[in-house]
């Protein structure tokens, strides 16, 4: 699997890679800008866990941002690629990966140029928080299933479009309680579960299970609940 430095299509939009790019320095900060990502963190790591033998697995973290989930996946004895399309976050990845002596291959490169290069390469991929910033989120689910080996499984979360979503995610988390920086999220791009359902299908992936993911900023934890309303995990596998 080659590296490299520029994506072949034009499936991001840059104002959101700015966006977070200009939120890298302090990426790694468990009381700065990120802070509620620090605190999904290991929910969304459990939940990969308790579905993967990540021992040995090659694991591709799609959309890493500066590494966070990439360097718990890693930890866990996976064999992690992840990458990202903000050269800021990326750089800050390679830096925090050369303070933890961690062992992640971070890469400035689209998940659909690494489609072509290495299909069937992979025993799962991540894809957190990621969906709702693209302008075509189901090219990153296909490219996704084209980069998983048969068997193997993929991992999303993302934010349902409803009311309590928006009540929430951007009203109360963006404004009143400013537990992240205004302008994160678009309600326009939170994505429903039957259309991620839909998509996977297309994608030739068979959805397992769908779960609710809370984060509970009273005491910056978070769980995984069976409401889907706001925040929501998807795990689906590539038929064998």
């Amino acid at each position: 699997m080659n590296n490299s430095s520029a994506a072949p299509n034009d499936n991001f939009d840059q104002a959101e890679l700015d966006k977070f790019g200009a939120l890298a320095n302090r990426w790694w900060d468990p009381e700065g800008p990120q802070k509620a990502l620090h605190a999904l963190n290991p929910v969304r790591l459990e939940y990969v866990k308790q579905r993967v033998n990540l021992r040995d697995a090659a694991v591709l973290d799609v959309g890493c941002g500066a590494g966070l989930l990439s360097e718990a996946l890693a930890k866990e004895g996976a064999k992690v690629v992840a990458m990202d399309l903000a050269p800021e976050l990326i750089k800050v990845a390679k830096l925090h990966r050369l303070e933890s002596g961690i062992s992640v291959d971070y890469r400035l490169q689209s998940v659909e140029s690494l489609a072509v290069e290495a299909p069937g390469s992979f025993d799962a991929v991540t894809c957190m928080e990621m969906l709702e910033h693209v302008p075509d989120p189901s090219a990153i689910i296909a490219a996704c299933a084209t980069l998983l080996k048969p068997g193997g499984q993929l991992f999303l979360s993302t934010l349902n479009r409803t009311p309590a979503a928006f009540a929430l995610a951007i009203v109360g988390a963006e404004y009143v309680a400013r537990l992240l920086p205004k302008g994160t999220h678009h309600y326009q791009d939170f994505i429903k579960p039957a259309e991620l359902a839909a998509w996977l299908r297309d994608a030739g992936l068979q959805l397992e299970d769908v779960s609710g993911l809370a984060y509970e900023p009273w005491r910056n934890g978070a769980r995984i609940i069976g409401r889907t309303d706001v925040n929501y995990l998807a795990c689906a596998r590539k038929p064998a």
